[in-house]
């Protein structure tokens, strides 16, 4: 099996082509999947629904871009928006989470 993918994302790596070859048997699941990894599969489906809904939400977008702008050329600071909604929708689960 051969699989080619473009990356079409934001980001700021210039690699974008990835080609991979693997055989049917390495690409069927033998086991089960644990309960961490169906949790991070939860939190990835969860986040990535709200960053979409919170960047299509204009009520939100003109503080979210004063936010953005305010911490983009700090230490640690997240160079594209796309990033910064990651990880402010990532903090929001994960303080529900906690607080569950």
């Amino acid at each position: 099996m051969i699989l080619a993918t473009h990356r079409v994302a934001a980001t700021e790596d210039t690699h974008c082509n990835r080609l991979y070859i693997r055989g049917l048997s390495s690409v069927t699941r033998s086991t089960v999947p644990q309960a961490k990894e169906l949790a991070a599969r939860s939190r990835f489906a969860s986040v990535a629904a709200a960053v979409k809904a919170r960047g299509k939400d204009l009520m939100q977008q003109a503080t979210d871009i004063a936010d953005f702008l305010a911490q983009k050329d700090t230490a640690g600071g997240k160079k594209t928006m796309k990033a910064y909604l990651w990880k402010v929708c990532g903090d929001a689960y994960d303080a529900a989470l906690a607080g569950a």
